[in-house]
């Protein structure tokens, strides 16, 4: 049982009542099924006939959506107490009493979501993540370690577009061949040969295929897409399809990143792989790679919505943040350093290469 509300002005948004003590209903990380934080009562969350989609490109611009810059922030009005709550999220906490607040997305002005991978596991369970994470930072302050007991976690649903394009790419480069040429040369008085290494280089031309499915691109830029790279590899094929419960008693964003832009920073990311394709064809001891010109047929793109844990923590005056993903546990993020752990590291490399060299001295004298 659901129930939605609409006001003049706001957004539509939903929120699931407890079937056991009538609080909200929350989706438990690690499970497909929402449940009380309250009374433990549990509702599984059921995909029903949906699948995820890939739509095709050539489809997007017919499809109903407004430009990013011209969506304002989103007012949602909490069902349990009707407070209001603004903001840039599709699914965030009422500010007043912590009611989940999930958008009706056929009211957001954006893409719907295709697919969603869930959280694995829950606020609790990253203390064992960011436990094995800081204990492996040599050079952090020993500060560090208390954002393993932190309680500024925040479950975050970070919006993807992946795309799948049939490649076909013309090229014009080089081979190189290696061959040896023997050379004399004197030493200390003694003539000596040497074999030295030469290349002969030929003209090089070809073509090369290449069918890309499902190339991650970061669709908000909220979070550094890099820092989101470095959470990778993530399991897409876990995927279920969209469903606002997953998202309810978690927050998730808007993507700020349109699916246009989105598929130039796709072509870029196919790029090397591309080249390398092109070096391997080419073959020889080298390889110059001059140009190569891409062919992308029957594109695919669909928004993706992954999981991350993002832990906050202050020291020395400034806010450091660490991201989690939500489904493997790969840590990455903000770490601040210890200039006294450095410093008597720096003295004992020191101190060893010093013993080395008098080692070495002595042994040879």
């Amino acid at each position: 049982m659901t129930d939605a509300g609409f006001h003049q002005g706001d957004v539509a948004n939903t929120t699931y009542p407890c079937g056991g003590c009538g609080a909200r209903l929350e989706f438990a990380p690690g499970t497909t099924a929402l449940r009380c934080p309250y009374c433990g009562y549990q509702q599984e969350i059921s995909a029903g006939d949906r699948r995820i989609r890939e739509i095709p490109f050539a489809e997007l611009a017919g499809l109903a959506r407004k430009p990013v810059a011209s969506i304002g922030k989103y007012v949602f009005v909490c069902q349990r107490c009707a407070a209001r709550t603004e903001t840039n999220e599709t699914a965030s906490l009422c500010q007043f009493c912590g009611a989940p607040l999930v958008i009706d997305v056929n009211a957001s002005d954006q893409l719907a979501p295709e697919g969603v991978l869930p959280f694995a596991f829950d606020r609790r369970e990253t203390g064992a993540h960011l436990d094995k994470w800081t204990s492996s930072r040599w050079f952090a302050p020993t500060a560090l370690k208390k954002v393993t007991t932190a309680e500024s976690t925040k479950s975050t649903y970070i919006p993807h577009w992946t795309y799948d394009s049939r490649t076909v790419s013309a090229y014009t480069g080089a081979r190189g061949e290696h061959y040896y040429v023997t050379e004399t040369y004197v030493e200390n008085g003694e003539q000596k040969t040497r074999q030295v290494r030469h290349t002969r280089w030929y003209p090089a031309q070809g073509r090369v295929a290449r069918n890309f499915d499902d190339v991650l691109v970061p669709a908000s830029t909220l979070v550094p897409p890099p820092l989101l790279d470095d959470l990778a590899p993530w399991p897409l094929l876990d995927a279920a399809p969209y469903q606002p419960q997953f998202l309810a008693g978690h927050h998730a964003l808007r993507y700020d990143v349109e699916p246009e832009s989105g598929f130039d920073e796709a072509k870029n990311r196919m790029a090397p792989v591309i080249a390398e394709d092109c070096r391997n064809d080419i073959g020889g001891d080298e390889q110059q790679v001059n140009s190569v010109d891409t062919q992308h047929d029957d594109v695919t793109f669909k928004l993706m919505l992954l999981p991350v844990w993002v832990a906050s923590y202050e020291y020395a005056g400034r806010n450091w943040q660490i991201f989690i993903n939500g489904r493997t546990g790969e840590i990455h993020g903000e770490r601040p350093w210890s200039k006294v752990k450095i410093a008597v590291a720096v003295v004992l490399a020191l101190i060893v290469i010093a013993a080395i060299v008098y080692l070495v001295a002595r042994n040879g004298g």
